[in-house]
């Protein structure tokens, strides 16, 4: 059974559709624009138009919602043919999350009909430059005067942020609070006068969308900008659209990972080396083998906290485990790609340089790896174990 027939025929159609304009549209310009780390401005306005911005949003605000297994595979494809595309849409989803299960109503139509669109692009900001997944050690506040929120700090690594109209800002509303984590807030916070974007970061990979330092100084956001009105409940919103964000991750990782395997198995069967296709030694073919397993292992994690995810079960773990396998099995299978194509895996004349280059960020982003493992071990323990 292909994996797509999980999917009603609806959503088999956009996954397919998304899958066209990868082959179409991405796969024949990704070298040229990554190479020159140029924002994707025109296929980012396809991705406009394919409702990609609107996955999250339900229909009552202008959204094309899916179930969380078609945006798996949705996202997959986009990071089949280029990983950045991806990451464009990624915290803009979260986004979309955070305001679906906490805000307003008044904020939910102020926002989502023109996120769903694209008008509105949203990303979050969470990491500070001494705090890294530390995010109970920020020192962003945002203190009230009268009818105001003041935003004092610096975020690091925030991506899509000198595009994005709509920021969720995690920060301390409350620097007393203990635990620390009570006194946590999330502002929607917009472009304007404190808010500036003092540097763009330089990447191994992840080239053409942006990646920032944004500085608040003196910012003041309305007192509405409070997603849900409620002070302290930022925290517990946070990791609750980071379950989405940590899926999301994952996806991107089994693309990367698809990607790296296709081209190494066609190069595989194309290059022959002692008189016979490269795939019929024997360690290549095990090379193979082992990708292709990884791969699959991986995307069925992923499902399986999609699955739950949509069932309404809480996914902390599901989430932790699919991004931790799914971004480890994207590095392997990236490596190996270089070694099957030999001294043209290192060129960039091929694609599998920039796998490997984009890989490593599904292993440190949306909370790193060895968090994910803190994550896991704990939730076992508080679990009893694993759900059979």
């Amino acid at each position: 059974m292909s994996i797509v027939d999980i999917l009603d025929s609806d959503e088999r159609l956009a996954v397919e559709t998304v899958r066209d304009f990868v082959d179409a549209e991405v796969k024949p310009v990704v070298r040229e624009l990554e190479h020159a780390n140029t924002y994707p401005e025109a296929l980012i306005e396809q991705m406009k138009n394919l409702g990609i911005f609107g996955l999250a949003i339900p229909e009552e605000y202008g959204g094309t919602p899916v179930s969380t297994p078609c945006y798996v595979l949705i996202t997959e494809e986009l990071a089949r043919g280029w990983m950045s595309l991806a990451g464009a849409m990624g915290g803009h989803t979260v986004v979309a999350k955070l305001l679906g299960h906490f805000g307003t109503e008044q904020q939910k139509r102020h926002y989502l009909p023109r996120m769903a669109t694209g008008e509105v692009r949203a990303t979050m900001a969470l990491t500070e430059p001494g705090g890294g997944s530390d995010l109970q050690a920020m020192t962003t506040q945002a203190r009230r005067e009268d009818d105001e929120y003041v935003v004092t700090g610096t975020k690091t690594w925030i991506t899509n942020s000198r595009r994005s109209q709509l920021i969720a800002l995690l920060c301390k509303t409350d620097p007393q609070a203990t635990p620390a984590h009570q006194g946590m807030s999330i502002l929607l916070a917009e472009h304007g006068p404190g808010l500036s974007v003092s540097r763009d970061l330089d990447k191994l990979g992840y080239k053409g969308v942006e990646s920032c330092e944004l500085s608040f100084t003196d910012y003041r956001a309305p007192v509405s900008a409070l997603l849900g009105e409620q002070e302290g409940a930022g925290f517990a919103q946070m990791m609750k659209g980071l379950e989405t964000g940590r899926i999301q991750v994952a996806s991107r990782a089994l693309g990367v990972g698809r990607a790296a395997l296709e081209d190494a198995l066609d190069y595989a069967q194309q290059r022959e080396s002692f008189g016979k296709p490269l795939w019929k030694h024997q360690s290549v073919g095990n090379y193979l083998a082992d990708m292709a397993t990884q791969l699959t292992a991986a995307r069925q994690l992923t499902l399986h906290a999609a699955r739950e995810a949509d069932a309404g079960r809480r996914v902390d773990m599901e989430a932790g485990m699919a991004k931790l396998h799914a971004s480890e099995t994207a590095m392997d299978i990236a490596l190996n790609a270089v070694r099957i194509h030999g001294g043209h895996g290192y060129s960039t004349e091929f694609d599998v340089e920039r796998y490997l280059r984009d890989a490593p960020l599904m292993i440190v982003g949306e909370g790193t790896n060895e968090i994910q493992r803190n994550v896991i071990a704990s939730q076992l323990v508080t679990r009893g174990g694993l759900d059979t």
